[in-house]
């Protein structure tokens, strides 16, 4: 495999000549760079007007590997020749370097360039390319290349520091400029001679690298300014992804900041950094992310409820997010707005983010590209767990996780009750390694004191619920009108989805034609978990187990029911000649929901098999006690509208060994969420619990 190199555009605030003198200092052999044992100079070529030279070096380097390994080679030393080009006349200076030990197993190519600043005359640039391929050495390939990669990278971090100890020491000797190269007179030839003055005088603060512009995406010192200490190799892969997105990607180029979280979330692994962020940016040219935060309007019922917002920054100068996950009603909110809307607030959040971590970067004088999270769980409990929530959590989590990897430097649960362990089982899995390392949990009042907050927020700014004086403009949360609930059909109607698909479904229930889903067990004790609301009518809910596959009748159930005009009707999986006891049996007792009921519930299955989850039609018995039907009634059932009951639900099955250490958060709901399960009732059964929210 061909490993390869490319570095940022180093600036130096000094003219080329002078660089020039401080480079030829390094040779013939320089004691800041122990590896370089020697070198000779094989050929010297200059110009008849002495504008360009050439020399030709035979380095010798001592690597520093194992003695074994150097011993199975043969060698002790390795050979480089180098070839240095000066043309005094552009004021450039290009460096050619390649192995001519073990030319034959091993190809190492390196090119360095001096050149003047485009920008400033006086100024001198360094850019560096190599690239290694080891063909065969000895069955030792590997080691070859990862002992070969590491002197490399050191020597590249020292390269700049010998032009800067050079620097120094001609200033020290007094040379402080060197003339531009002229083209000779007629009369004869001229050098130019090292000048003592104090022209372009070299100061000590000017041996640091100009500082770069956001602007300037290869300059070493914007990269240190702006995305942090990255080793020589790291800065290659910014660089190398970098200039294969401007050459490959139509779109947007990510800004560098960005581009560097995928490489982290990599290991700095190009090749994996770069299938993985064009996956990113295929999505966010897909749903246009990259105007959310111009486009992106807040419903007013996120406004209201949902209880989270920025509020200044911790210690580090990361911005700060504030969540009382533990006063929202998440089935509210998914309910009312859908996964849809939630996840673009999600979305929204995480863009804010990254505009935020931008402007704390110029505001603080160093890189910041993470947000630290304080998340409030007071309040939390079993409604919170509420499967369909869940499972829009951890699909909104896989959305985050894939396209902002490395924004959350910090989060910090606080409260955290009982209950947390159960939600963390449920989501963890999804949550990236390093991400978890990043978490932080408190009970009870443990963020009090030292270890606790104050370790990494001020203490001026510490939210007034959680003790402090500062006031936190956030939304309180509380429940979600059931009013506000939107039906199955709004829900799955939405367009241009981030996700692919809906939680819910939605079905009708007819009188004479219920509505039946079948359900495949192959474990005992697996659990059958449901959630469903009534949105018209009233419906009755059975469970039964069969130990042979329904097989669904042809489609004539319209005369078979003796129902007219109906629409689309409702495959029955019960047999007509089925005998309730023998072909198949009832698990549950049966269970009338009114309409506006929500109903969750669970069932831990005792036998593998076909389980028959049914909803059918529930008829109201008319109030008066008479025997003759009143004429209201009659009108009625002639209305086939009034033969019809609606519902939105949702199920899932769980094998036992997923299902251990959660069963309180299928079985009920009512566990005082505030005030807001004050109006919840609860309707527990042998192998299962329901729980009707009215």
């Amino acid at each position: 495999m061909v490993q390869e190199y490319q570095s940022p555009v180093r600036v130096y605030k000094h003219p080329f000549e002078l660089i020039m003198a401080a480079y030829v200092r390094r040779f013939p052999k320089c004691p800041l760079i122990p590896v370089f044992v020697d070198s000779e100079i094989v050929s010297e070529n200059q110009s008849k007007d002495g504008s360009t030279l050439v020399t030709e070096r035979r380095c010798v380097i001592d690597i520093d590997a194992p003695r074994l390994l150097k011993r199975i080679a043969g060698v002790d030393y390795l050979y480089f020749i180098q070839k240095n080009t000066l043309n005094r006349r552009d004021r450039t200076l290009r460096i050619e370097v390649h192995n001519e030990t073990f030319s034959s197993r091993v190809a190492v190519r390196e090119c360095c360039n001096y050149t003047v600043h485009p920008e400033n005359e006086d100024w001198t640039c360094f850019e560096q390319t190599a690239s290694m391929d080891i063909k065969s050495f000895f069955g030792f390939e590997s080691t070859a290349e990862k002992i070969a990669m590491k002197q490399y990278a050191s020597s590249i971090k020292k390269g700049k520091e010998i032009i800067e100890y050079y620097l120094r020491e001609l200033e020290a000797e007094g040379v402080t400029y060197i003339p531009r190269w002229t083209p000779p007179v007629v009369s004869g030839t001229t050098r130019a001679i090292p000048v003592k003055g104090a022209r372009n005088g070299l100061d000590s603060k000017d041996t640091e690298l100009v500082v770069g512009s956001p602007d300037d995406k290869l300059d070493a010192d914007y990269i240190r300014r702006y995305l942090g200490d990255l080793t020589p190799l790291q800065e290659s892969c910014l660089i190398r992804l970098r200039q294969w997105l401007q050459e490959n990607n139509k779109g947007k180029i990510p800004k560098d900041q960005h581009v560097l979280r995928f490489l982290r979330a990599r290991d700095f692994n190009l090749d994996k950094a770069r299938e993985f962020m064009w996956q990113s940016l295929t999505w966010r040219k897909q749903h246009q992310v990259d105007f959310l935060l111009d486009t992106w309007e807040r419903p007013q019922l996120l406004q209201d409820y949902y209880a989270g917002g920025w509020h200044h920054h911790d210690k580090d100068g990361r911005p700060l997010y504030v969540l009382r996950l533990g006063q929202m009603d998440t089935k509210g909110l998914v309910r009312a707005l859908g996964e849809e809307k939630l996840l673009r607030q999600v979305l929204s959040l995480n863009e804010e983010g990254l505009r935020r971590c931008e402007e704390n970067t110029r505001v603080f004088g160093r890189p910041i590209s993470c947000w630290t999270c304080l998340v409030d769980l007071e309040g939390l409990n079993m409604r919170h767990l509420w499967r369909p929530g869940v499972k829009a959590l951890l699909r909104i989590i896989e959305v985050v996780e894939a396209n902002y990897p490395e924004t959350l430097g910090r989060l910090l649960i606080l409260r955290a009750p009982r209950v947390f362990p159960v939600l963390w089982t449920l989501v963890s899995p999804l949550i990236d390694e390093n991400t978890r390392k990043k978490f932080l949990v408190y009970a009870g009042n443990d963020y009090q004191g030292p270890g606790g907050l104050v370790d990494y927020i001020d203490k001026e700014i510490i939210p007034d619920f959680l003790g402090g004086d500062c006031m936190c403009d956030i939304p309180e949360g509380g429940m979600v009108p059931k009013s506000l609930y939107r039906t199955a059909e709004e829900l799955e109607s939405e367009e241009n989805r981030l996700l692919t698909d809906s939680i819910y479904k939605s079905a009708s229930i007819f009188k004479g034609a219920p509505y039946e889903m079948l359900v495949e067990i192959t474990e005992a004790s697996s659990v059958i978990t449901w959630d469903f609301d009534v949105s018209k009518g009233d419906v009755i809910f059975n469970i039964y187990h069969s130990k042979r596959a329904p097989q669904p009748p042809k489609k004539d159930t319209l005369g078979a029911h003796a129902i007219t005009s109906l629409g689309a009707v409702n495959t029955q999986l019960i047999d007509r000649n089925w005998v309730l006891g023998k072909d198949y049996s009832m698990v549950e007792k049966a269970l009338t929901c009114r309409e506006g009921e929500s109903v969750q519930g669970s069932h831990v299955t005792r036998w593998p098999g076909f389980y028959i989850l049914q909803w059918r039609f529930h008829s109201t018995p008319a109030c008066s006690a008479s025997s003759l039907p009143r004429v209201d009634d009659v009108l009625a059932t002639l209305q086939v509208s009034s033969h019809k009951c609606k519902i939105m639900y949702y199920t899932e099955v769980l094998a036992s060994h997923d299902f251990r250490g959660s069963m309180t958060s299928l079985e009920s709901s009512h566990s005082g969420f505030s005030q807001l399960s004050a109006a919840t009732t609860s309707s527990s059964q042998s192998n299962a619990s329901s729980t009707i929210s009215r």
